[in-house]
């Protein structure tokens, strides 16, 4: 019986230290990753609490600035141009709205992540619609999506920014989207600076935006 209780405190220990250690190796593994980052145009990752990345300088850069720009200049990548419709039906295109820094979205009214963000983009809208240019691009394919269902979406929610129809499935196919919401982060001159692929929430929203406009 005696040898019972010394065993049993023994058997408690082990497990805490067990639960312990799987708790920092999960905080450990955890801490480098976000579901909600931005993508970078070359592959950086953004935090999305609105942590600036902090890129090192090889030798060559830190030599010459000038080398620096040039490569600044080279990975700069157009943003895709593509047709959609607003709606009253006319035709419009991505490169229509160039001059302003564009959040570009892609969603349905379907999608579950598409609808939990909404807010938060709507309130962005609201707050800085006169200097950065919203598109809302619905994945309408007829079937799942229509027009009708679409709009009835917007209208119930009382959401103030532009709504676009991609109801020839160029903008879809143009940027591969296979997963709603996608969000892309457009600079005033159509380089695609940044993308997000899920739900994102204010602060990630905020971050994205950041990149491609200053209020000063």
């Amino acid at each position: 019986m005696n040898k019972d209780k010394r065993i049993l405190p023994i058997i408690i220990l082990v497990l805490v230290l067990l639960i312990g250690g799987a708790g920092f190796l999960y905080g450990r593994l955890s801490s480098g990753y976000s579901p909600q980052q931005l993508q970078v145009q070359g592959g950086d990752q953004v935090p999305a609490a609105g942590v600036s990345p902090s890129p090192q300088p090889d030798a060559a850069t830190e030599e010459s600035g000038e080398e620096e720009d040039s490569d600044d200049a080279e990975e700069s990548v157009q943003a895709p141009d593509f047709t959609v419709y607003d709606a009253e039906g006319n035709a419009v295109k991505l490169s229509d709205y160039f001059g302003k820094p564009i959040v570009l979205n892609f969603w349905a009214s379907w999608c579950g992540p598409c609808q939990s963000e909404m807010p938060d983009f709507n309130e962005a809208y609201e707050k800085l619609g006169q200097n950065v240019q919203f598109l809302m691009v619905n994945m309408t394919d007829g079937s799942r999506e229509t027009l009708d269902t679409a709009s009835a979406f917007i209208a119930e929610k009382g959401y103030s920014f532009p709504v676009l129809f991609d109801t020839d499935m160029d903008a879809a196919i143009t940027y591969s989207v296979y997963s709603l919401p996608s969000t892309y982060f457009i600079g005033a001159d159509g380089s695609a600076v940044a993308k997000a692929t899920g739900a994102i929430d204010a602060e990630t929203l905020q971050t994205g935006i950041d990149m491609i406009y200053s209020e000063e």
